[in-house]
């Protein structure tokens, strides 16, 4: 897909971060609704929703578009975590789906956090560049990350490693249109 061209469909996405948090840590903090709505960046959240759910206000380049929707985390039996989110733009009729997978991987000094799945989407998003859009995810991926992080630290006493968690992200979020969602 070329850069400037408008995009419908589905994403594919894989992306990891280095949390310098053990990964139990991690896992009670994706086992608690309230503290995922701390770790989510930026998001408004609607107090005492279950699932987390509230504003959210994503920057795509130099332009914004603010969403109202929900997300759910649950863990699965294999250890990982399943995320289902759903939003719609406050100002227009585009909406986003996501579906992701979380595996937390013990590493030194942290957690490998990997994070795969698809995001769905229609309206004003489309209509900007796949790569702005690409560069948009991964902030809020990396971010999310070092929430999280930071929410395990703040509640779970000192964290293991540096004291201000920094991220290092080794994977890459390209959208590729699958054409899964028609407008």
């Amino acid at each position: 897909m070329q850069p400037g061209v408008a995009w419908v469909g589905s994403a594919l996405m894989e992306h990891e971060v280095f949390v310098p948090v053990e990964a139990q840590r991690l896992r009670e903090v994706l086992d608690d609704p309230a503290r995922v709505a701390r770790a989510v960046p930026g998001l408004q959240h609607d107090a005492g929703a279950d699932p987390v759910a509230g504003r959210l206000k994503v920057r795509v380049g130099s332009h914004s578009v603010t969403y109202r929707g929900s997300v759910r985390v649950s863990a699965r039996d294999d250890g990982s975590y399943a995320v289902e989110g759903d939003a719609a733009e406050t100002r227009g009729s585009g909406a986003v789906t996501l579906v992701l997978g979380l595996r937390l991987r013990d590493a030194e000094g942290g957690t490998a956090l990997t994070i795969t799945g698809t995001a769905t989407a229609d309206g004003r998003v489309t209509e900007f560049p796949p790569d702005a859009v690409a560069s948009a995810v991964s902030r809020l991926l990396n971010r999310f990350a070092e929430n999280l992080g930071t929410v395990a630290a703040e509640t779970s006493g000192p964290a293991s490693g540096p004291e201000s968690p920094e991220l290092l992200s080794t994977g890459d979020f390209e959208p590729r249109a699958t054409n899964d969602f028609e407008t």
